[in-house]
């Protein structure tokens, strides 16, 4: 796999395979970044990093290499691209299960087909592994973070408050921490800065709450726009490796995010999150029971599936513009036990 959602929606699977095979040696191959959030997971034997940011040309026979030497006797491609095919197909597994395709498809021993009937992407993964008799008995992700990396993002979290000369030190264990997540991948995807900002003043006048931004790669300039805007004392974190990311999210009371990768890693770490939709479609890609919360609003355009909104004036963006700061509002306060 490639990407940080669909690595993290993966582990319910990866469970529920040691569970069938105890005595396996179960490996797993991804990209770089995103497979570092698997390391500790119990039901690994090895992670297989592929560097997407190297050449296929160098980086892929000497995964390949990898894959042979371990003689495994059957692959699963979840990913199932062109690319990845051709790794399990070069494997030299007996059992290659992948996606039905034209073409690539005869790669594999077994073609996956999808029924076509809806399902959460847990759901989905669980068609790959159905040929080796494993049945969907799982689905609450999970990563897992060691006492030191829990300890580090606390004590981390505590010193951007503590830096803040308004703040009270003596008072950061009385208050609840929120995290904001105001940037996606897609413009599409991102609801109103102002919006963010909005909420970010709610919080902390409202209720008292310590509030940190967390941001992407590409998202500083974002990040500190909302900020501004908030009239607020937050806090900015700087972009941080997806292992200091994991561990800061799991320190937070309540987490709030667009559709992006870290609200998948935010639910896995056990802290209860809110995900805010647009053209994405929740029942897909937010399979997480109470106290976890998908929010959007209905828009005869939904799902659209577009990275960027194509909708003219008003229209423009209308499925983020319909979700107002008081609804949310009122879901973080329903989530934290506050009334009023």
């Amino acid at each position: 796999m490639k990407f940080i959602g669909d690595v993290v929606l993966t582990t319910p699977v990866i469970r529920a395979v040691r569970e069938q095979f105890p005595e396996a040696y179960i490996a797993y191959l991804g990209d770089k970044e995103a497979v570092s959030l698997l390391e500790g997971n119990p039901c690994l034997n090895e992670i297989i990093p592929y560097d997407f940011s190297k050449p296929s040309l160098f980086e892929s026979p000497r995964v390949i290499f990898q894959l042979r030497k371990r003689k495994f006797d059957a692959v699963v491609d979840l990913f199932s691209n062109p690319r990845t095919a051709l790794l399990m197909y070069a494997s030299g597994a007996p059992i290659r299960i992948g996606k039905k395709s034209e073409g690539r498809g005869n790669l594999y021993t077994h073609q996956i087909e999808d029924d076509g009937k809806p399902k959460s992407a847990i759901q989905f993964h669980y068609q790959y592994v159905k040929p080796l008799g494993v049945e969907p008995t799982q689905f609450n992700t999970e990563i897992f973070l060691t006492d030191i990396e829990k300890r580090e993002a606390k004590r981390f979290l505590q010193w951007q408050f503590e830096s803040d000369e308004s703040c009270a030190p003596q008072s950061y264990a009385q208050q609840p921490i929120i995290g904001i997540n105001p940037g996606a991948t897609w413009p599409a995807k991102i609801w109103l800065r102002e919006r963010f900002a909005g909420l970010a003043f709610l919080l902390t006048k409202h209720l008292n709450a310590r509030v940190v931004l967390f941001q992407g790669p590409k998202d500083k300039t974002l990040a500190e726009e909302v900020a501004k805007l908030s009239l607020a004392n937050v806090s900015v974190l700087p972009v941080m490796q997806l292992r200091q990311l994991a561990a800061a999210l799991s320190q937070l009371s309540l987490y709030i995010t667009n559709d992006n990768g870290t609200m998948h890693i935010a639910v896995a770490t056990g802290t209860t999150t809110i995900g805010i939709f647009g053209p994405g479609e929740e029942n897909i890609w937010f399979p997480y029971s109470p106290p976890h919360l998908a929010l959007r609003k209905n828009v005869p355009c939904h799902p659209c599936h577009l990275d960027f909104c194509n909708l003219p004036g008003d229209e423009y963006m209308k499925c983020m513009k319909k979700l107002s700061v008081d609804e949310v509002f009122l879901e973080v306060k329903k989530r934290l036990l506050v009334d009023g």
